[in-house]
């Protein structure tokens, strides 16, 4: 692809037609991910009283639906996309795993990656809401379930010899890491160590992003809060405090980039020498749901990067990536082409 050029390398520009031919060549990439597969349960309903028990709204059951979140979501952006994904992960032997093998056998998904554990819960994050007929639904309730057990040793053990197999045939690895136990700083560090020579690893880890750093990681994806959870701060305005943190963060980890991404100020990329890039927010910045976003924005960034871009331009990818989709509702992806479109309509807009 055509390869950005700056004299300044704090600036923001980048060629959006060279963004465009980036994210044509996601069909010819291979990605394996590693993650912790969740699945996201919507229960809807509409309020038909109040309890005479107590002070709480009864909701009528309308329907329900399970669509991929965590690990699973990562996966499923990177299959709309249009990446050939490689899914390295366990689900229990429940409801819960079935929808999420169900749906990524009807996204013509691998799954022979996917491995069951008896007596072992599939994460799973019910959410409940309520509203009245032909009105948007407002979420009252959540209700997670999580494995009251680690995950077997003999399941463990066929993770990382499917893991160490499908790196072999792509181009890069991402991690997503939500705390379930199944992508772990060592797995990871087993596996990098025996990849083919610069292969990319990408990482985003919802809690101790610093475990991973000797795991190969090429570049991670935090948001803000997990950055400041990292570094026991809060960042807010404070630009210095977000350079400070970053900063210690890429040095701490030996990445090659870090994009730190801020919901309505847009993201923050790093890179060696001491080099800090503001990007702003793609699209309004009053966002409709931000559930799953970072998913979004770890497929995008890891598929531009595999494809040659630049940190940069890479970056600009995810951050258009992740402002589309935090306009729709619930866990959500976006395709190939409405990405496209979208880098299209910025390429005309900065043209007129």
């Amino acid at each position: 692809m055509k390869r950005l050029r700056t004299k300044d390398p704090s600036s923001t520009s980048v060629d959006l037609l060279a963004l465009c031919e980036c994210v044509e060549q996601f069909t010819t990439k291979t990605i394996v991910l590693l993650g912790d597969f969740v699945a996201d349960e919507f229960q809807y309903g509409e309020i038909s009283r109040v309890s005479r028990e107590a002070p709480v709204l009864i909701l009528k059951h309308r329907e329900s639906h399970i669509v991929p979140g965590g690990g699973a979501n990562a996966a499923n952006n990177l299959a709309s996309l249009g990446a050939r994904v490689l899914p390295v992960t366990a689900v229990g032997d429940d409801v819960a795993g079935d929808a999420l093998i169900a749906h990524f056998r009807r996204m013509r998904v691998n799954v022979s990656g996917i491995f069951r554990a008896k007596d072992w819960t599939t994460p799973t994050k019910s959410r409940f809401l309520a509203g009245w007929a032909h009105t948007v639904g407002q979420q009252v309730l959540r209700v997670d379930y999580e494995p009251k057990s680690p995950l077997p040793d003999a399941v463990r053990k066929k993770l990382q010899q499917r893991l160490t197999a499908d790196l072999r045939k792509a181009h890069a690895l991402a991690v997503s890491d939500y705390g379930f136990g199944i992508a772990t700083p060592g797995l990871v560090q087993q596996v990098s160590s025996k990849r083919k020579n610069g292969q990319l690893i990408t990482l985003d880890a919802r809690y101790r992003l610093h475990r991973y750093a000797k795991a190969g990681i090429t570049a991670a994806t935090p948001n803000e809060a997990e950055l400041e959870a990292e570094h026991h701060t809060l960042i807010g305005q404070d630009v210095g405090e977000l350079a400070r943190a970053g900063r210690a963060t890429l040095s701490e980890m030996k990445l090659q980039s870090l994009v730190v991404t801020r919901g309505r100020h847009g993201a923050a990329l790093f890179e060696p020498g001491d080099r800090l890039t503001q990007i702003p927010v793609h699209g309004r910045d009053q966002a409709v749901d931000v559930t799953g976003a970072g998913d979004t924005v770890l497929a995008g960034y890891t598929l531009a990067l595999a494809c040659g871009a630049s940190p940069l331009e890479a970056a600009h990818i995810a951050n258009i990536a992740g402002g589309l989709v935090v306009m729709k509702r619930g866990t959500a992806t976006i395709s190939r082409q409405e990405l496209l479109d979208a880098i299209r309509g910025e390429a005309s807009g900065a043209a007129s």
